[in-house]
């Protein structure tokens, strides 16, 4: 069995190895990290697959242009990763998920090389590309990824604005992504969240300062806070940012400036480190993310948090949930929560039992309001069992064929996508997907 490892940032168990009889080999791509090929006419630029992101940007960046693609784990993820998993990086917004970036490239499978020509566009039949992205490394190794890249803009700022409640919030981010405002980015946190955040930002007497200021301009108990970025030229970046701040103001928004944006631009990154500082003084963190259509938002949210605070409390347990928006499109948005618990004494198991319980309980709760299992992260094992809700029985067959097609020995990172191979760890978690079908 291969498994193709690239930056080994994955959280959903895209490169866990599967017991068994069967020697596995770890592919690793870490030396596939050149820049192949410039066209600047194009906007092209063609990278091995294995080039992670500060060596992608630091190649563009040095001909005078950038991807754009900036995923919380982009110091260590890799183009091909991002492909393979259909990443979306922070802004979005501005220069479109890895669907939009992608143009082409080279995937060695066991039963050949599939070439993946560039095209500006095409009707010839249903896009390859599409089989390649998501793909997981089911069905070979992407070598080489073509991608679409932009100039390197001339000014760049994130702006923080307040709205008094939810609903405020998620009606003008909502107008906003609808009425096309030239935004690069909006991410939008509920009221746990900016909470969480105010707390964690230090200064506190600045922040007591802006929290009487806010009060004063109607944004009290269950504000929310609007990360903004507005990138292009100067000229276009201060109209797209007046056009935000005058619809933001119809709902109560409250604009502060760019003091808390730096902040945020200066640790955007440093998110997964939290994670291991926060194991060392005895808490456990997860993140589980999805997307759904407007109408559906709120109630997927609130339900993902309780489904959290449910599972948790099940064992007298208590579990700190929050959630913001971080990629937003004109039918819906993103919903990525935040979950953060004390670590339980006797190791490995009853931790891992714990995850189990409460990342079922989460996942189920995202099938039951038709949300996909995944915008971002990528199905691998850990969602596998929740696929067939969203794809269906036919859909299932059709990734199946594909496999067989592509692998007929089986030997491509079996177990990821499709509930094959051997599974191990994940009885609760296919029993709760069950559970959610019905």
């Amino acid at each position: 069995m291969v498994i193709p490892f690239a930056g080994g940032t994955s959280v959903a168990g895209h490169l866990d190895c599967p017991l068994g009889e069967r020697p596995v080999l770890s592919l690793k791509l870490e030396r596939m990290n050149r820049l192949l090929h410039l066209d600047k006419t194009s906007r092209l630029a063609t990278f091995g697959a294995g080039t992670p992101g500060p060596q992608l940007e630091a190649q563009l960046q040095a001909e005078g242009y950038t991807l754009g693609h900036f995923p919380q784990s982009f110091e260590y993820s890799t183009v091909g990763g991002w492909v393979v998993t259909r990443s979306s990086g922070q802004q979005s917004l501005r220069y479109g998920r890895i669907e939009q970036l992608f143009a082409g490239g080279r995937m060695e499978t066991p039963v050949g090389r599939l070439d993946l020509h560039t095209l500006p566009a095409s009707a010839a039949g249903p896009d390859l590309r599409e089989l390649v992205m998501g793909s997981e490394g089911r069905f070979g190794v992407l070598t080489e990824a073509v991608m679409r890249v932009s100039p390197l803009p001339g000014h760049e700022r994130f702006h923080a604005l307040f709205f008094p409640n939810w609903d405020a919030a998620e009606a003008a981010v909502r107008g906003m992504v609808q009425d096309r405002l030239p935004l690069s980015m909006l991410r939008l946190s509920n009221a746990g969240e900016t909470e969480t955040n105010l707390t964690l930002a230090g200064h506190a007497n600045l922040i007591a300062w802006l929290e009487r200021y806010l009060g004063w301009r109607g944004c009290g108990e269950g504000k929310c806070m609007l990360m903004l970025g507005v990138t292009g030229t100067a000229g276009d970046a201060a109209r797209a940012l007046r056009q935000a701040r005058r619809l933001a103001g119809r709902h109560g928004g409250v604009h502060i400036g760019t003091v808390m944006g730096d902040k945020w631009r200066a640790n955007r990154f440093k998110g997964p480190y939290l994670r291991n500082a926060l194991w060392e003084r005895g808490y456990s963190a997860d993140t589980i993310e999805t997307a759904v259509d407007w109408p559906r938002v709120k109630p997927l949210m609130e339900a993902m948090e309780q489904a959290a605070r449910d599972a948790f409390a099940a064992t007298g347990e208590r579990v700190h949930a929050f959630t913001h928006l971080s990629h937003l499109y004109g039918q819906g948005c993103s919903i990525y929560s935040t979950f953060v618990w004390p670590t339980a004494d006797g190791g490995f198991e009853p931790n891992m039992e714990r995850w189990r319980r409460y990342k079922g309980a989460v996942s189920q709760a995202i099938v039951r309001h038709g949300g996909t299992i995944s915008h971002q992260h990528g199905v691998g094992r850990d969602h596998a069992p929740f696929l067939l809700a969203e794809k269906g029985p036919l859909g299932m067959a059709t990734l199946a064929g594909l496999c067989r097609h592509f692998d007929p020995k089986g030997i491509m990172n079996p177990g990821k996508l499709l509930q094959d191979g051997s599974r191990w760890g994940h009885a609760s978690l296919e029993a709760n997907a069950a559970d959610a079908r019905g």
